[in-house]
């Protein structure tokens, strides 16, 4: 339908540049040649802009497809399209390499910033909207200028079958010892549900556990924002990735134990975050590690699944830490600066970060908005959301290198899980020597 009326449209613009081409012939026709075709051609209808809109998120692919069509719909002339890739990251490496660059995307990696692959946002009006803590995650350490934004707040720890939990008598683990003991009491108890379902077909799902539980080491001891430094910078006397019991030992010991214990699905290896959100939302799992991303999807399997659904930190995985509970930007956008449309590009944005539009897009995700100007029933986790950040350390994501992604590092613990490292020392000295091999690339 949209490009029926873009069609029309164009026919319309096209007839009237025709009758103009006509009224060309007088004498006051500003073509000096006098010359019907060439006036035709200085009025005639201009060429429709196509932006390129990359992402990575695979669960607002739906969502910003009707988004985009009210933009096209609302905005002639200008005609967004979407590109969704499953391993984005290091696609949009290959595409910044060929030329094929996208005009806006969700994929916002450091090394990028520095290279000067995204337009400077800063003088954006819509900055004094953003919540202070959002602004300065969205904020370059470096160079301390917006070269994105972003439009929610998101969380992620332990989701878990409230139901389960109050007939088998568990409590929200805090440490180690108590979310191992609640999976055994699940797997004891209740044989026919899995304890802890992992989609470990899907790296991303997996590259988040590093993420949260082991970098959620570091983040914790050195705080938001000497944490992004370490990571950025690579400092790896803070980082200690390959140190025996450091914060990758201890996670890929930690995974290892559920596995050697039976405590996570047999078929983590092949299972896909779609199983994941199956097993959960029909009872047949009792936990799984996610983040408010995933609430909508449950609710579509499941809609009265809501009052089961409980949510919790992490827990601390290593001796003398706390629990951590992700709360950070989410879905963030970023305009590249090869854009060949760059003020088209800042009217899309604009488009989506109208308080209507920020307002459809946290209720359909779940997820608070980033903008003090909305107001959004976002979801039926709110009160347990509030509990689980005041019980948890908050942490953010993690900077990585671009040619290290999350789904890089999902790969590596498939490897783990495989059986591929020799111990859970080998798997965190692996863990170093591709972090740095990704560093270095981009730091010669």
């Amino acid at each position: 339908m949209r490009r029926k009326k873009l069609g029309l449209l164009l026919s319309g613009v096209m007839m009237f540049g025709l009758l103009a081409g006509c009224g060309g012939k007088s004498a006051d026709s500003p073509n000096p040649s006098g010359n019907a075709a060439g006036t035709a051609q200085e009025t005639g209808p201009k060429e429709t802009v196509k932006l390129k809109f990359f992402t990575g998120k695979v669960e607002t692919v739906d969502l910003m497809n009707t988004l985009i069509q009210k933009f096209n719909s609302e905005n002639p002339g200008i005609e967004v399209e979407q590109e969704y890739q499953k391993d984005a990251s290091n696609v949009i490496k290959v595409k910044f390499a060929s030329g094929d660059i996208p005009d806006i995307t969700t994929v916002v990696e450091q090394d990028y910033i520095d290279q000067g692959k995204y337009l400077d946002l800063s003088s954006e009006p819509f900055w004094p909207r953003v919540l202070p803590a959002v602004k300065e995650l969205s904020t370059d350490v470096k160079s301390g200028k917006q070269y994105q934004v972003a439009t929610n707040v998101t969380m992620a720890g332990i989701f878990y079958n409230k139901k389960i939990y109050q007939e088998l008598g568990l409590k929200e683990a805090l440490t180690w010892d108590e979310f191992k003991a609640n999976l055994q009491a699940v797997k004891d108890k209740k044989p026919d549900v899995t304890p802890l379902f992992i989609a470990g077909r899907e790296s991303w799902t997996l590259g988040h556990l590093i993420e949260f539980l082991a970098h959620g080491i570091i983040k914790q001891d050195l705080g938001v924002k000497s944490s992004r430094e370490a990571f950025i910078n690579n400092e790896s006397d803070k980082l200690k990735f390959d140190q025996e019991n450091g914060p990758i030992d201890t996670f890929a010991k930690r995974l290892l134990e559920l596995q050697d214990a039976g405590l996570i699905n047999k078929d983590a290896l092949t299972a896909t975050y779609d199983n994941q959100k199956e097993a959960f939302a029909t009872g047949k799992a009792a936990m799984i590690s996610q983040g408010m991303w995933v609430v909508a999807d449950l609710l579509k399997i499941s809609p009265d699944f809501q009052n089961d659904i409980g949510f919790s930190p992490y827990p601390s995985i290593q001796d003398g830490t706390k629990p951590v509970v992700l709360s950070a930007d989410d879905s963030r956008y970023a305009i590249t600066a090869e854009s060949k449309h760059p003020e088209e590009a800042k009217k899309f944005l604009e488009f989506l970060l109208q308080p209507e539009n920020l307002k459809t897009y946290s209720e359909f995700l779940k997820s608070p908005p980033a903008f003090t100007d909305v107001t959004a029933d976002w979801g039926p986790l709110k009160e347990q959301a509030n509990q689980a950040l005041s019980s948890g350390v908050n942490i953010a994501f993690t900077d990585s290198p671009s040619g290290f992604s999350g789904d890089d590092a999902g790969r590596m613990v498939q490897e783990l899980l495989a059986g591929q490292y020799a111990n859970s020392l080998d798997f965190a000295k692996a863990y170093k020597d591709a972090w740095d091999k990704a560093w270095k690339a981009t730091h010669r």
